[in-house]
C-alpha cells in the first residue's frame, strides 16, 4: 500500500493511494495514520479493503506529512561511503547518530524556509523507515519485523550550524521544514529490496544527487538493532538513513541553496518531492 496524508497543515486526514493514483479517503476506519495504527495487523486490515469502495479525494489536494505524531525522527550520518569521502570525514567505526527535532516535518512539497542568518543551507535525499512496532535491543535478523513502511525524507541541513557553531550537528538539522516527509508512507510488500533502491535529487532542473541505496554502510536492519541499544524505539518513529555524495558541501565550489529554487527529489517506487526554497522573513 502507498499511504499517506492529505489536507490543510494540523488538519490532515489519512488516505490511500490506488492502483490508478486515485488518493482515497481513510477517515471512515482510522483517526490518522500515525504509530498507534502502524502495527502489522492494523495495516492488514487496512490492505483488505477495497479500495474502490473509498470516498474519492477530489482536486489536488496538499500533501502532508505521511506519519503523524512522529515521536523521534532519529539520523543517520556519514552513511554512504562515497559521500563521507566527498564531505572529507572517514567512514565511522560505528553509526553517527543525530536527532532532527519533530517541529522540522513537514509535507513532501511545502515550502523549505532558509533560517535567519544562514548562508549554507544543504539538500540530503534519503530513504527514511517508518517503525510499527515497539523495539528495544531487537536482534538484527528480526529487525525488519518492527518496520512498518518506507518513505522519501529531504535532510535539509544548514551546514553554518551544523559544523561551524561548535556542539553537536542538531542546530543546523532542525530548523523548521527541515523534515520533509512522503509523499507516501510505502508499505514494506511493495518494497522487495530496501537496499537496492535508486535515488536522487535535483535544483533547478539540474541533478546533484543520483545513487543507491545499496552502497549503504550500515544496512536497515543493523541500524534497527544498533540503536534499540540505546532507546527504545516507538511506533510512528523516523529513521533516516544518510544521503549519496553530490550534496550542496561537496561541490567544488561548494553550493548551497537560495530563495526561489525548487527542488525536486525521489526514491524509486517511493514517489517525489517538490519544495520551493523561501527566505525566512527578517521580522
Amino acid at each position: 500500500m502507498k499511504l499517506l496524508r492529505f489536507g490543510p497543515k494540523g488538519q490532515e486526514k489519512p488516505g490511500l493511494l490506488d492502483a490508478d493514483g486515485v488518493i482515497r479517503d481513510l477517515s471512515a476506519h482510522l483517526p490518522d495514520l500515525d504509530g498507534h495504527h502502524l502495527n502489522r495487523d492494523f495495516l492488514a486490515r487496512l490492505s483488505a479493503l477495497d479500495a474502490s469502495s473509498l470516498p474519492e479525494v477530489s482536486a489536488d489536494p496538499r500533501l502532508g506529512p505521511c506519519v503523524g505524531n512522529v515521536g523521534k525522527f532519529i539520523c543517520i550520518g556519514l552513511n554512504y561511503s562515497d559521500h563521507a569521502a566527498e564531505t572529507g570525514a572517514s567512514v565511522p567505526p560505528e553509526p553517527v547518530v543525530f536527532n532532527k527535532w519533530t517541529s522540522a516535518i513537514c509535507g513532501p512539497n511545502d515550502d523549505v524556509i532558509i533560517p535567519r542568518d544562514a548562508t549554507k543551507t544543504d539538500w540530503e535525499v534519503e530513504l527514511g523507515v517508518v517503525i510499527g512496532k515497539e523495539a528495544r535491543y531487537v536482534r538484527e535478523a528480526d529487525a525488519m519485523d518492527h518496520v512498518a513502511g518506507f518513505c522519501v525524507v529531504n535532510d535539509v541541513s544548514e551546514r553554518e550550524f551544523q559544523l561551524e557553531r561548535s556542539g553537536t550537528w542538531d542546530k543546523g538539522k532542525g530548523c523548521d521544514t527541515f523534515g520533509p516527509l512522503g509523499p507516501w508512507l510505502v508499505t514494506p510488500d511493495e518494497v522487495s529490496d530496501p537496499h537496492a533502491l535508486d535515488l536522487w535529487l535535483e535544483v533547478d532542473g539540474h541533478r546533484y544527487q543520483d545513487g543507491n541505496t545499496r552502497t549503504m554502510v550500515y544496512q536497515i536492519p543493523f541500524l534497527i538493532s544498533y540503536l534499540s541499544r540505546f532507546m527504545s524505539l516507538q511506533p510512528g518513529d523516523v529513521i533516516s538513513t544518510g544521503t549519496p555524495p553530490g550534496v550542496g558541501m561537496g561541490q567544488k565550489p561548494p553550493t548551497y541553496l537560495k530563495p526561489g529554487q525548487r527542488m525536486r527529489l525521489g526514491i524509486e517506487g517511493l514517489g517525489e518531492q517538490h519544495q520551493t526554497v523561501v527566505a525566512e522573513p527578517s521580522h
